[in-house]
């Protein structure tokens, strides 16, 4: 599984495509991981019960996902995530 530093290494390297691509090779399971763990570390408290019991609560501090302080690069891997998702009809 590609992590969240390696893409932002990537991204500062200027080989986005090629992370990006990364993604296609990830399960649905694994799509939803990343993107939320990537919401998770940025102290976003999770509503659905499927979340709760994958990344918990605690210590979180945003309940609305547009308030969670994220980078323009995590944006932009999530963004790049839910395109996937979509395209595969993965579960949300």
């Amino acid at each position: 599984m590609i992590t969240r530093l390696l893409l932002v290494g990537l991204f500062a390297l200027g080989l986005s495509g090629m992370a990006l691509a990364q993604f296609r090779d990830m399960s649905c399971a694994e799509l939803y991981a990343q993107r939320n763990g990537i919401y998770k570390n940025a102290g976003y408290c999770f509503h659905t019960a499927r979340a709760i019991r994958m990344f918990g609560n605690a210590g979180c501090s945003f309940d609305n996902v547009n308030d969670v302080p994220l980078s323009h690069a995590d944006r932009v891997i999530i963004a790049a995530i839910v395109r996937e998702e979509r395209e595969r009809g993965c579960p949300r």
